[in-house]
């Protein structure tokens, strides 16, 4: 069986436990039996979706990924708890300035605790993982492409991705006094690695926020 991912991806498959596999942004492409791609993104082949937007979210997503391949009897073993635990605290050697990875979920639960009256809005999903995951109330709204009627403020901070800031500019004051403006940068403009990536997203939100 011929496994394809997307460079997304990438990281997340291999600590699963595969040694080959294709990589390729557009998995229809590729001569494969099996996809393993983001939530997201649709393919035409048999497929596996997983979500890296959080810690608690790539953990998970290795070992679903990691049972998968075992199940197919791709890999030998499925990867354990501890194993994974180990990948995160292998960062205090990669990076020496990476903190949030490496925090306790008791010492995160402190963080969480101290955003809980924070209401923010948010355009994008994959930042309402984060939001939601730092203990910040997450404003629901709903907004269409071309209609740019100035929406609510009632709210405390505005969190939106550098590639939809054109779009949030023709709805949004991001000068206001009333709220608080902070862009995170995209897939393209970041680390690649999942909990690189993630680190540095945390970093701007609970610093922020």
């Amino acid at each position: 069986m011929i496994v394809v991912t997307t460079p997304m991806c990438k990281q997340i498959v291999d600590w699963a436990g595969l040694n080959e596999f294709k990589v390729n942004r557009f998995p229809d492409e590729e001569e494969g039996d099996f996809a393993i791609l983001l939530s997201e993104s649709k393919v035409k082949m048999d497929s596996l979706a997983i979500k890296i937007n959080t810690f608690s979210q790539i953990k998970e997503s290795i070992k679903i990924v990691s049972n998968c391949l075992f199940e197919k009897n791709l890999i030998e073993k499925a990867i354990g708890d501890e194993e994974i635990e180990a990948i995160f605290k292998n960062y205090e050697n990669i990076d020496e300035d990476i903190k949030y990875a490496l925090l306790s979920e008791e010492e995160f639960n402190k963080i969480r605790d101290s955003n809980k009256d924070k209401k923010v809005k948010v355009y994008s999903e994959f930042l309402k993982d984060l939001v939601s995951d730092i203990g910040a109330t997450v404003i629901d709204f709903k907004y269409d492409k071309g209609d740019y009627t100035k929406l609510e403020k009632d709210f405390d901070y505005l969190v939106y991705p550098d590639y939809l800031e054109e779009e949030v500019l023709k709805r949004e004051d991001l000068g206001s006094d009333e709220y608080k403006s902070i862009k995170i940068l995209s897939h393209n403009n970041i680390s690649k690695d999942p909990i690189l990536k993630a680190e540095s997203r945390y970093s701007i939100l609970i610093e922020e926020i």
